[in-house]
Parts: C-alpha cells; structure tokens; sequence
C-alpha cells in the first residue's frame, strides 16, 4: 500500500493545522515544519508532495533539487520572491501564489499610515505620552489638508487599485505608474497614469509601494529617485522591503526632503539593531523617531484574511493532488 501524500507547511504556522486538516485531512497527511531557515528543512521536504511556504524563510535552488516527488510549491501570500521559481521551473514543479487575499487589509493599512503621517498623528500621540511638549498641535504645525494633494501608486495590482480607490475616496489627486497595467484602466478608475517614475516621483505628496520584488524594483526608491520627488513628501512601503533602500530614506528624511516614512517591510525582517534606521527610530532623544513609522510585515494581517489565505494555499494543493491543475501558477 503506497503511503499516503504528503503536505508540509514550512515556516509561520504551528499545530494545530485545523484550517489546512480540514481541507486536506481525507487526502493528505499535514505537517508543520515551523522552520525558521531553509537549513532546517533538510530531511524534512524531500518526500512532500506539496509545499506550503510563508514569508519567513527562503527557498531556493539546493532544496529544490532534493524533493523526489513535489507537485506543487504554494507561497500563501502575493509576494513569491521567497521561491527559487527558475530552478522549480527546470524541475517541473508548478510555484503558485495567493495573489487575492489581503488586498483589503494592505490597502487599509497603507492608508492609515498614510493618515496617521499626515495628520501628525503618531508624532503627537508620541510627544505627548512621553512627556515632551504642550497639550497641543503646534509640535507637529505645519500639517497639510489632503483633499486635493497628490497620491502617487507605484504598481496598480489588487492592492495598489484598491489603495487608489481608499485614496480617491478622500478626495485625493491619484496618480499611478505601473508599465504592465493596459491602457484604458486610468479611464475606467477615474485616476490618472504616470508614463515613467520620475513623473509620478515629482507630483505626488504621498507615495504608496505595491509593486512586486523584482531585479527591476530592488531599489527602486533610493538616493537618486527619492530626491526627485517634492520636498516634505512623504514614502509608504507594504509591499516588499527591498524596493526601498532604507537608508536613502533615512537619509532623505533627515535632510527633509522626505517628512515622513511609513515601512510595514523591511529588506531584512527582522533588522539588526544596530541598522541606522532602526537606531534613529528607536532612539527617545532622535527627532526621526516622531516621523517614522515601522510595522514588522503585519499589513496583510486581520482575522479573516488570515484564513482566506490558508484556506486558498490547502486548496490548490487538494486539487493537484487529486489530479487537476493548480490556481495562481506564477512559474
């Protein structure tokens, strides 16, 4: 009697596997690895079937060349740079993602930072809970009315559309560049298309990053970009950390070229401490701190996305294990 397939979940998750169990438990046996580097799946992958990985690990060609048997990698989340997909490619091995849960919960939180930014809100509340300053607005004077005032989208995706929407929504100019968006889409949202970077750079106040992890977008902001947009503008990142060079923006808020940042990612999760910009964030006595905002990659967290993307990443794996083609498939 042949055993019975198996799928593992590599990083993130612990037991119980309640959510993937009750998916896959009639045709699969589920596992939770929970490793934290890919050296950890050594021993423990080779004989999946299916492979479930999250967001806190890599994996790259040297795993993929020992499965025996696997039909399907699943990135459960939208990013899929995690995965080595030339060398699953070689092998035969469909990468599929989510691309679909999530998008309300980055849209929401790209937003709120942006608010929360532009409305002093977090420097305030952190003034005056530290103790530093009046009971009034003056500490963070002068801030600026929204309506109006440019929103600039790098990449109109699920995400970047409904951040466009969210911005629109309070009476906000938005503005979008993304190459691979077909012409028509600007008509039909009722925003307006930025040919290159640099012209959406120069025109927006606010810049929200929802563009995929590419040799292209590594670095996409940094020094030289971030000196084209206006002074007192402001960058906000929950897409993928290393499209924006950290320490540029550092750099361009201390000059003020930039007022503020709001990063839920970071090229390194989770960073040194002695990175600068988390030493000057997390500095009591650096005024960077009141103007910069980091979250440790939680914008695409709420209750119910959380298990809309587990539910979707079980799923494709039930239907290739009982002999269909999978959903999603980025390579």
């Amino acid at each position: 009697m042949s055993p019975r397939p198996k799928v593992v979940v590599t990083d993130f998750l612990t037991e119980p596997l309640d959510c993937e169990r009750r998916i896959l438990g009639d045709v699969a046996e589920v596992k939770a690895l929970n490793a934290r580097s890919e050296e950890e799946l050594v021993g423990r992958v080779e004989d999946a079937d299916c492979i479930i990985l999250f967001h806190l690990l890599r994996i790259t060609r040297r795993t993929i060349e020992r499965l025996q048997k696997c039909r399907l990698i699943v990135r459960a989340g939208v990013g899929f740079d995690n995965v080595d997909v030339e060398a699953a490619r070689e092998r035969g091995i469909p990468v599929a993602n989510v691309p679909d849960y999530g998008t309300e919960e980055v849209a929401d939180s790209a937003l709120g930072m942006a608010l929360t930014l532009t409305r002093g809100i977090h420097q305030l509340n952190g003034r005056l809970q530290g103790g530093n300053g009046p009971w009034s607005h003056v500490p963070a004077a002068p801030l600026r009315r929204l309506r109006g005032r440019t929103f600039g989208v790098i990449g109109l995706g699920r995400i970047g559309t409904a951040a466009a929407l969210r911005a629109k929504a309070f009476g906000m100019d938005v503005l979008f560049h993304d190459p691979f968006v077909p012409q028509g889409r600007d008509k039909s949202l009722g925003v307006r298309r930025a040919e290159t970077l640099e012209e959406l750079l120069r025109q927006s106040w606010i810049v929200s990053v929802h563009c995929p992890l590419t040799p292209a977008t590594r670095h996409l902001l940094n020094r030289e970009t971030l000196k084209q947009m206006p002074p007192g503008a402001y960058v906000v990142n929950t897409a993928r950390g290393a499209v924006v060079d950290t320490v540029a923006v550092l750099e361009a808020v201390t000059s003020g070229r930039l007022a503020g940042a709001g990063l839920d990612v970071l090229e390194t999760e989770p960073p040194a401490a002695d990175h600068p910009l988390i030493a000057a964030w997390r500095d009591p006595g650096n005024p960077l701190r009141d103007r910069i905002i980091i979250n440790p990659h939680a914008a695409f967290y709420s209750e119910e996305g959380a298990v809309e993307m587990r539910e979707k990443a079980a799923k494709n794996c039930r239907r290739v294990l009982q002999g269909e083609l999978p959903w999603n498939v980025v390579s």
